[in-house]
């Protein structure tokens, strides 16, 4: 591959050194970002932030209601991927094998906010869950660094 030509030639080291630093950062917060989506779609916290679900139970009913099936098995993949998948990749553990059910998981989940509720992240469009696919799906297929 050829390197991009850099506007300030003089900032190539500082580039080159924040590099490894910048990709790490991003990694983590990919992985973590999914942690509080599972706190309050399994867990109950963060009440009144847009959906319904606070418990497994609650999950496993809103897949059944949008015709998921078998809802309890996705729901509990579901949950694995917020509490397992999620955290290794952001640790760089596992990054690939956790990283292909996390990607899975917010591909599906584009979809389905793309089928129900349009694009916008404001009203829970396909937006935000496309953003973090692709930011997994690089470590996916990059690895963890």
């Amino acid at each position: 591959m050829t390197e991009t030509p850099l506007i300030v030639p003089a900032l190539g080291a500082t580039y080159q050194a924040l590099s490894p630093w910048v990709e790490a950062l991003l990694r983590f917060i990919v992985g973590m970002a999914i942690v509080p989506h599972g706190m309050r779609m399994c867990l109950g916290y963060f009440k009144g932030t847009g959906i319904a679900a606070s418990s497994v139970r609650d999950v496993i009913n809103m897949f059944d209601r949008k015709g998921y099936q078998p809802a309890r098995l996705l729901a509990y993949g579901v949950v694995l991927t917020q509490f397992v998948a999620g955290p290794c990749v952001a640790l760089g553990l596992f990054t690939r094998p956790m990283a292909l059910p996390y990607f899975i998981l917010m591909a599906l989940s584009a979809y389905d906010h793309a089928k129900y509720d349009g694009y916008f992240w404001n009203k829970s469009g396909i937006e935000y869950p496309a953003m973090w696919s692709v930011g997994v799906l690089y470590f996916l297929i990059n690895g963890g660094g």
